[in-house]
Order: C-alpha cells, then structure tokens, then sequence
C-alpha cells in the first residue's frame, strides 16, 4: 500500500514520492536490491529523485517519473503474487 501511495506521488509531484522512497528505505523499508547496502539504495533513490528535477524543465523529469511509478507497482504487484522478477 505505501509503494502505490509513493508511485502516485512520483506521479503528481514527480520529486517527492521518489523522496519518501528514499527515506522509506531508512526506515526499514524492503528493496528489491538484497544484495545491495541500504545506504546504496537510499542514495541511488536520491540520485534518481534528483535526475527527475534536474530534467523536470523539459518535461523528461515528469515523464521519467511516471514511469518510476509504474515500475513500482508493477514490481510490487509481482512480489504480493510471487513471481520471480529479474532487475
């Protein structure tokens, strides 16, 4: 529930809900990236985050974003159904 919550926000306000994923991470949150450090995770959310408002005035930022927040549900619904996904 909160990965559709945070793909909607990168959705409307293309910065903040890849923020909150970042920080989410912090907190406890689950990755896909096992293998990786949380501190790789955050600041690869970070680095993203800071693409899509370096990008945002031409428009690819806000592109770039939704289909952030699709990957998000998409790979969110592949976990709660227990398919395998490659990265």
């Amino acid at each position: 529930v909160s990965l559709v919550t945070c793909a909607l926000e990168t959705d409307i306000l293309s910065l903040t809900g890849t923020l909150v994923s970042a920080f989410t991470v912090l907190c406890g949150a689950r990755t896909d990236l096992p293998d990786r450090h949380v501190c790789c995770v955050f600041w690869l959310n970070i680095a993203a985050a800071l693409i899509q408002i370096l990008t945002a005035i031409v428009m690819v930022g806000w592109i770039m974003s939704i289909f952030w927040g699709m990957d998000m549900v998409i790979l969110a619904r592949y976990k709660e159904q227990g398919i395998p996904q490659q990265l």
